[in-house]
């Protein structure tokens, strides 16, 4: 659905993208992760189609972004990270300027304001003024926008940025339903958890290069050395640990608060050998979990020794 090819950027000798290769599919929420300055904003300016590249190309539902801008900005709804309302206007009315700037026909303009509107749950706001709006009404309001002419593919930049979380938790609710609607959504942040429990893929950017891409498991299983692991037995808990401290595979035996907790190498068949041995033991373990780095975790991990 997005194809980037080698895309960069420079600005007077400044790299602020360097050559990124990215491919986003279908139906996905991926995620584009990295602090202020990685050069998020400058990939989807490029790929809405308002700057040019230094080198690289991209298409967009297979049209490409340099050479069919026309076409490209049928497939695509843009959101910017900041953005103005016009004062004066009504809800209905901004979604009308620009249903009509897309070119959607006016016999079909009043059905996609309310469709767009009851999405967003903005409906009952229709005949407010847009200025009188709060700032997460705004959010959605831009959101409701973006959607007017039913694009298949979406560019969020900051969607959630300055919204109190009930509007998070409302704006993330959102994106979920998108997707489901077939919606593939290229959305970005500096604030990872608000992507960890939304995105089916992400990509870690900083200064501009491209650090890691995929799911976040598959990231995940090519940066851990070892598996944080904690296990409850009911019975024998020192003969346990004993036994966990002599395995291959486990290393750094602890207890904490009644558990043990160790760092592991194995995989999952192993993992559940090492249960099923507990069980033989006579340890009866009541239960055996691995705690997963969380987005934030595992975007230190990436960037770890790059700071200058």
């Amino acid at each position: 659905m997005i194809v980037i090819d080698r895309f960069a950027k420079s600005y007077d000798g400044f790299v602020a993208v360097k050559e990124l290769s990215l491919e986003i599919p279908k139906g996905e929420i991926f995620g584009f992760i990295g602090p202020n300055g990685a050069g998020k904003t400058t990939t989807f300016r490029f790929l809405a189609t308002l700057l040019e590249p230094t080198s690289g190309r991209a298409t967009i539902n297979g049209f490409d972004v340099a050479r069919e801008v026309n076409e490209v900005r049928r497939q695509f709804g843009y959101m910017p990270d900041s953005f103005g309302v016009y004062n004066g206007m009504r809800v209905w009315e901004f979604l009308d300027f620009f249903a009509v700037a897309y070119g959607v026909p006016r016999v079909q303009r009043t059905r996609l304001i309310h469709d767009c509107l009851a999405l967003v749950d903005l409906h009952h706001k229709r005949n407010d003024l847009v200025n009188a709006l709060s700032r997460g009404m705004k959010q959605r309001l831009c959101l409701a926008k973006t959607l007017v002419h039913d694009p298949p593919v979406l560019i969020l930049d900051e969607p959630a940025s300055g919204l109190d979380p009930r509007a998070r938790v409302e704006m993330k609710e959102l994106l979920k339903e998108l997707r489901q609607m077939g919606k593939t959504i290229f959305i970005s942040s500096h604030i990872l958890s608000e992507l960890a429990d939304t995105c089916t893929s992400v990509a870690i950017l900083e200064r501009g290069e491209l650090l890691a891409a995929g799911s976040i498991d598959s990231i995940l299983q090519a940066l851990r050395e070892h598996r944080d692991v904690e296990v409850v037995v009911l019975h024998d808990q020192p003969g346990a640990e004993l036994f966990l401290s002599h395995h291959p595979k486990v290393a750094s035996v602890t207890r904490e608060n009644g558990m043990l907790r160790f760092e592991f190498s194995g995989t999952d068949e192993d993992l559940a050998s090492v249960s099923d041995e507990l069980f033989a033991r006579k340890h009866r373990p009541l239960w055996i979990r691995e705690n997963r780095p969380d987005l934030e975790t595992i975007f230190m991990r990436v960037t770890k020794g790059r700071v200058q």
